[in-house]
């Protein structure tokens, strides 16, 4: 007889690991014992070396579908003197342990056989909006700390009935401790109320069904909120055009798309074309928004009855946000309306963080909604949905929250200490570190507004506690007007602790290097709307070359004058006017804003007042949507360069527009390197030329499309001459464009370089926080581990062992 004690850590928590290893351990009649700690799974296993070589084998290699093996350490124990035989395998109450580190499942879908469940009239859970297993359902958004225990999640005030109680206790059920396991008899219960937060039904009336009233009152063409697991939605009929433009009106949303559910993998291919990725995406366990083309009739039937979704779901936009059910209660909506498609958006007004708490959704969504479709379970932690697309058979990560945070993701170098990343201003997303593993918050959106800021100060605390991590340094974005750079310096002023900034490109190469585990250097094209530069210009189309703690700005894009700062990124036109009056060009193919404006800003340009350099990517995209009519003003972030971006897809290749790669003369301390500009100029003075002609719009979008694409490869391949490296990221918000992402790719595939994107955290600024994590671990790593090292960094190792440096 031989005896292992084996940790195992990971997402083993929650996600029915422990009867796995149960089940394991009694199918191979070997004795012992398996618990939770805080942030692993302790097992003491003993039989012969046969039967263990075979748990540890299978432990390994197949555990439980949610759960993620990060590491199992073994170590052999004195086997137990005199075995009893039959003496059986045990799962022992969980041990509290502060040290050890904490992996919190995300919210998963529902799984096939809870589904089956919640349709089998026999089935005692039939119909209801609660059900779900260890394999399925709900975990970031009700825990309240760890480790994961029933009496510490928002289930706790529900004592389970003696059915669910007897399922919960059995080691070989399915729902053997699954902690938010409930039925009818005991577990939360639907609540319809109205706009002002008064019950519209008698609960204990028979016959009374909340949910179908709520369909009733979606399908006659009302508008509905739904709370989900981790807030709630507005929803209404997406083919009926009335409700969706009174949507949008309450909403004061005017043109940003909404997303779509649809009941199941057939009705998304109804309203849109699916390939086999994005199927596979959309009925994933994490149930994202998947962005699928529109089908070009708009339906999948003929005849005076066919249905069609309303052009106001998504205003010319070639694409649709689909997601399947993601919960019991969405299935069981989506199976009331049939055929229809629900629009199904985030229960707020534009840009307020998602409503979570009842209270909450009375007061700011029921002048929203007409009626309100609640329940008694509490939402712990807010989460909206993840918003992802399929570009050249790899996915593209738009928003990670629901469904992937938090889960971890581990870091090239690990953490010495405990650190907290605090992101950017825009699509904020967070994150802790500890040791090699980052732990990514969900999608917090943009801090310019108040209540999105008090929710990232909130879910910072929430996460630090979920996670039992306490900051030992900080690290920010260099940006000094940022929301959350002035948090991150308030509180290490406050906690004493290391303040670490990182140049906003800089991180977000870090981030694809960290995604891909590669150690660097590697060349890194950043192209996005804005970020601060040393320089104190606003940098956004950056040729680096770095790893995850320097770089070097080999090249970027001309600068030219930014009027009015960020209110250029609203009026597409000011960027338009700039680069024409850069390049020397008539600024009267210029149409759509009043000449007494033009005259304004004009002179804004010529005197560099309110009006700084930028190098950005972004704003160019901008100014060619304005210079060819689609968008003067724009209604939500991005919304010209996606326009821009339907438009050439509607175009086959047709050339590209010409622009000069120009070499600035090398400093006298530093003539190993030449540095180069990307001359926008020939190229807005060609698109003048095609204007005149006139140029269908189409083609002058492709070509645009394809000179962004000729340019990253001709700065590519300079910095390869020039370094002999080949290893290239593409990375920044403007690598959210598909067809520029494709296009890339392929240019540089074909060249010889070796490419990676991003596939697990958005392009945007939702990555930046795994850079930036990144970047101070190795910097950590670097000053502790050097004698020399600050005075601050040292007080902080004195209290932590760090290990090998």
């Amino acid at each position: 007889m031989e005896r292992l004690a084996i940790t195992v850590t990971g997402v083993v928590q929650g996600v029915g690991f422990r009867p796995f290893v149960f089940r394991l351990a009694s199918r191979l009649h070997l004795r012992g014992f398996v618990r939770n700690q805080t942030g692993s799974v302790q097992i003491e296993v003993e039989g012969d070396e046969q039967s263990l070589a075979a748990f540890v084998q299978q432990l390994q290699h197949d555990p439980p579908p949610l759960a993620r093996i990060d590491h199992v350490q073994m170590q052999r124990q004195p086997a137990s003197s005199e075995p009893e035989p039959g003496e059986p395998f045990r799962i022992v109450a969980s041990a509290a342990d502060p040290i050890s580190p904490v992996f919190i499942s995300a919210d998963m879908g529902v799984c096939d056989d809870c589904l089956a469940e919640l349709r089998d009239p026999a089935d005692r859970r039939y119909r209801y909006p609660f059900l779900n297993c260890t394999n399925c359902g709900p975990r970031l958004t009700l825990i309240e700390s760890a480790p994961y225990d029933r009496s510490r999640t928002t289930m706790a005030p529900f004592p389970l009935c003696d059915a669910c109680q007897a399922e919960y206790d059995d080691p070989t059920d399915r729902r053997f401790h699954a902690q938010p396991t409930a039925c009818p008899a005991c577990g939360p219960r639907l609540v319809l109320w109205d706009a002002h937060g008064q019950t519209v039904h008698d609960p204990a009336a028979p016959g009374e069904d909340p949910l179908r009233q709520f369909a009733d009152a979606v399908r006659q063409g009302r508008i509905g909120a739904l709370k989900g697991v981790g807030g709630y939605h507005l929803t209404c009929d997406a083919t009926q055009p009335a409700a969706v433009e009174e949507l949008r009106r309450r909403k004061q949303r005017d043109a940003k798309p909404f997303a779509l559910m649809v009941r199941d993998l057939a009705a998304a291919k109804r309203w849109c074309e699916v390939d086999a990725d994005e199927a596979a995406l959309l009925e994933s366990l994490p149930r994202p928004i998947v962005l699928l083309r529109k089908r070009p009739d708009g339906s999948g039937d003929e005849g005076e009855d066919a249905l069609h979704v309303a052009d106001a779901t998504a205003p010319g936009n070639p694409y649709l946000g689909m997601m399947l059910p993601s919960t019991p209660l969405h299935h069981l909506l989506a199976a009331e309306l049939g055929d229809r498609p629900l629009v199904m958006t985030s229960g707020n007004l534009t840009d307020e963080p998602i409503a979570c708490r009842d209270d909450d959704a009375v007061l700011r969504l029921g002048g929203l909604a007409d009626l309100i479709l609640a329940h008694n379970r509490p939402i712990h932690v807010r989460c909206d949905d993840s918003v992802v697309c399929m570009v050249a058979g790899a996915p593209l990560p738009l928003r990670r929250s629901r469904g992937y945070a938090p889960q971890p993701i581990r870091l090239p170098a690990a953490a010495p200490v405990p650190v907290l990343a605090v992101g950017g201003q825009l699509k904020n997303v967070f994150a802790l570190a500890r040791d090699d593993q980052a732990f990514l918050s969900h999608h917090l959106g943009d801090l310019d507004h108040w209540e999105a800021y008090r929710a990232f100060e909130r879910d910072i605390r929430l996460y630090e506690q979920l996670f039992t991590i306490r900051p030992q340094a900080i690290v920010h974005d260099l940006h000094p007007d940022y929301a959350s750079t002035r948090y991150a310096q308030r509180r290490a002023t406050d906690e004493g602790l290391p303040l670490i900034g990182v140049q906003h490109h800089h991180a977000h190469l870090a981030s694809c290097m960290a995604e891909h585990g590669l150690q660097g250097p590697v060349m890194g094209v950043i192209l996005d709307g804005a970020g601060y530069g040393p320089d104190g210009a606003v940098w956004g189309g950056e040729f680096l070359l770095g790893d995850d703690e320097q770089f070097t700005r080999y090249g970027h894009l001309r600068y030219v004058r930014q009027p009015g700062g960020d209110r250029a990124a609203q009026e597409p036109w000011r960027m338009a006017l700039s680069h024409l009056v850069d390049a020397g060009v008539d600024t009267s193919c210029l149409n759509g804003a009043p000449s007494e404006q033009q005259q304004v800003v004009r002179q804004m340009i010529d005197r560099g007042f309110q009006a700084p350099w930028t190098s950005s990517t972004g704003r160019l995209f901008d100014a060619v949507a304005a210079l060819l009519g689609l968008r003067n003003i724009s209604q939500y972030e991005g919304q010209a360069a996606m326009e821009l971006e339907w438009l050439a897809g509607q175009a086959d290749a047709d050339g590209a527009y010409p622009f000069q790669l120009q070499w600035d003369e090398p400093s006298a301390d530093d003539t190993a390197q030449r540095s180069f500009t990307i001359d926008t100029r020939p190229l807005v003075q060609a698109l003048a030329a095609d204007l005149k002609r006139p140029q269908k719009p189409a083609v002058m979008a492709r070509r645009f499309h394809a000179a962004v694409a000729a340019w990253i490869l001709a700065g590519c391949e300079e910095i390869r001459r020039q370094s002999q490296h080949q290893t290239v990221v593409l990375s920044g918000g403007v690598f959210s464009n598909r067809l520029l992402t494709t296009l890339a790719t392929t240019l540089l595939t074909d060249a010889g370089f070796r490419v990676y994107r991003h596939q697990r955290v958005p392009p945007g600024d939702g990555g930046l926080c795994l850079g930036q994590l990144a970047i101070a671990a190795r910097r950590l790593r670097r000053d502790l581990c050097n004698p020399e090292a600050t005075s601050s960094l040292h007080a902080t190792a004195s209290t932590t062992t760090y290990g090998d440096c």
